[in-house]
């Protein structure tokens, strides 16, 4: 809480005053009602009459009472929400960035719906007890005010009502070690129901197409009825502990009014110092329960707090050097001695001692069987992560060595997977790059894209939709291409990223692209042979390990796993229309 106090300190200082005020002014309230009572209402019982200064007086002494106390309410309410929407923001965006800075391998150990719950529920129950903690600190002195006005009017009163704030005090103790347990589940909960309908949107085709949806609403059902089960049981402790809280300053009031109406006959006190005391006690009740609502919040936002600071305190980053890639055209691609095992089967090999290099503006086909090692490599030439053993080089500069913005601006990736943003056309290939017109409808006509963008409702400014399921999978990556295309890489990185392409759809780009005169140093997965014919190198993996390597013509004559590989893909996948 004091982080929060002390990055919002000017704004957290005026909801603290304007809620000192409001509890100063509830007491001056209790003061004016005791004060009217013995001077206005007292002689108009015993004597049938009172004068009419003392009524104006009191009413004006109301009167100022509760519009400054207005003003203090209002203060209160919009300097504390200032607060609490300011810190959720700002961490909503530190987490954000946190999530952009962090490896890839940190995300994959992550699911989708926990890292949006925790820019989302996880933030807020974070900084939640921020709504009722300026009202809570304005208690104190209220407090403090209350009980030197109820001591100096009547100490013995004042004793007897006191007695149940101890018991309020300990019974929220109880509550929240109660409850702490149980909304810790409720939140580990809502991540859990988030990732469930996450995967289940993001599968959407899957689910449809072999009618899954009975199974994914049963999954989607069973966690939403944990959660369910689990707010329930923090509503039951709520009913039993509710009651017993409200109940005890109206105990305390009937107790005051019950031995004061006793000490008023007795002569032992006045009329009004018993008014105000129990009044007192009857306006400090509310208040004092904002003391439980802060112990309330404080189970969900230590919660908060461990889950967000989990993301915000990860320092598992991808380190970046100070060098800059030497040339401006394509560079040359040594990769040397390189091995990487995946963080979780760290004993296993996923590559061994790979060495290879590529000439700049060259072609290198990577071939080999599922789980030979393709992706993962792609995946280090990319700097997605990093090799265990060994390195990989652009011109000559070691990747870890040069700046983030020096290796971005050098490689382009298109991934196996196409991803289209929710945009236009034109911002899903340009991605934030100022990009002249004739520019970007050349690389849409090198990729041939420009055909059926130009018959896209609005062009360019086509809103492609959530993913691009408006597109089929030629068109998406056809767009993907460009996207890389337009950023002019000196190193481009196709992760099988034509696979969706008619043959000699993908022939052709590929022979467009490398006819260009600044055609980039390009390392490609490949499987159709007509594609991989169009490399100057190729390297054939097996079980992480480089078996063979060679031109195509070399690799068919020497290697039976080339040739049987290649053969049986083209003979299995013919010449289908992917689009």
């Amino acid at each position: 809480m004091w982080s929060g106090a002390k990055r919002e300190r000017v704004m957290f200082a005026l909801a603290v005053t304007a809620s000192v005020v409001f509890g100063f002014l509830t007491v001056a309230d209790a003061w004016v009602l005791g004060w009217a009572t013995d001077e206005a209402i007292v002689p108009a019982f015993q004597n049938g009459d009172t004068t009419s200064a003392a009524i104006w007086a009191a009413a004006f002494a109301f009167l100022i009472v509760a519009l400054i106390r207005t003003l203090a309410v209002i203060g209160r309410r919009l300097f504390g929400g200032i607060v609490y929407y300011r810190l959720v923001r700002d961490d909503r965006l530190n987490v954000t960035r946190a999530y952009v800075r962090l490896p890839l391998s940190w995300h994959r150990k992550h699911s989708t719906g926990s890292l949006l719950s925790n820019a989302n529920a996880d933030v807020e129950a974070r900084w939640g007890v921020f709504m009722p903690l300026p009202m809570a600190i304005g208690t104190v002195a209220m407090m403090i005010a209350a009980i030197v006005t109820m001591l100096a009017a009547d100490v013995v009163l004042t004793i007897v009502g006191l007695v149940s704030f101890p018991l309020l005090f300990l019974a929220n103790g109880i509550y929240q070690r109660w409850q702490a347990p149980r909304i810790a589940l409720a939140q580990q909960l809502r991540a859990e129901l988030s990732s469930v309908a996450h995967e289940s949107f993001d599968g959407a085709l899957v689910v449809k197409s072999l009618g899954r949806e009975a199974a994914e609403t049963q999954r989607f059902a069973r966690v939403s009825e944990q959660l369910r089960d689990a707010n329930v049981s923090i509503g039951r402790v709520r009913a039993v502990f509710d009651p017993f809280i409200e109940a005890l300053p109206n105990l305390a009031v009937l107790a005051v009014i019950v031995l004061g109406t006793a000490r008023v006959l007795n002569g032992q006190a006045a009329a009004g110092d018993v008014v105000q005391i129990a009044f007192m006690f009857t306006v400090v009740a509310m208040p004092v329960r904002s003391f439980g609502w802060v112990l309330g919040e404080l189970p969900r936002a230590v919660v908060g707090e461990a889950r967000v600071s989990s993301v915000l305190n990860e320092r598992s980053q991808m380190v970046w050097g100070t060098d800059s890639v030497p040339a401006s055209g394509p560079v040359e691609v040594l990769v040397t001695d390189v091995s990487y095992s995946h963080p979780d089967d760290p004993a296993t090999r996923a590559l061994t001692d790979l060495s290879f290099t590529v000439a700049p503006g060259s072609v290198t086909a990577i071939v080999g069987s599922t789980g030979s090692g393709k992706s993962t490599l792609i995946s280090l030439l990319a700097r997605l992560t990093d090799p265990d053993a060994g390195d990989v080089r652009f011109g000559g500069v070691d990747v870890r060595n040069l700046t983030q913005t020096a290796f971005t601006g050098a490689v382009a990736l298109v991934p196996q997977a196409t991803f289209i943003f929710d945009d236009t056309v034109r911002a899903n290939v340009c991605l934030g790059l100022e990009i002249s017109e004739d520019e970007l409808l050349e690389v849409l006509e090198l990729v041939q894209a420009r055909t059926f963008i130009e018959q896209l409702p609005d062009g360019l400014g086509t809103v492609l939709g959530e993913r691009g399921t408006s597109l089929s999978g030629g068109q998406r990556q056809r767009i993907a291409l460009a996207r890389a295309l337009v950023r002019k890489p000196q190193v481009l990185l196709l992760d099988d990223a034509t696979s969706a392409l008619d043959p000699h759809v993908e022939q052709a780009i590929l022979r467009a692209l490398g006819a260009r005169k600044d055609a980039p140093t390009t390392i490609v997965v490949a499987y159709r042979k007509a594609t991989i014919a169009l490399a100057d190198q190729i390297v054939l993996l097996a079980a992480g390990q480089i078996e063979d390597a060679g031109t195509e013509a070399d690799l068919r004559s020497r290697s039976v796993r080339y040739r049987d590989l290649v053969d049986a893909y083209d003979v299995a996948r013919g010449e289908v229309d992917h689009e």
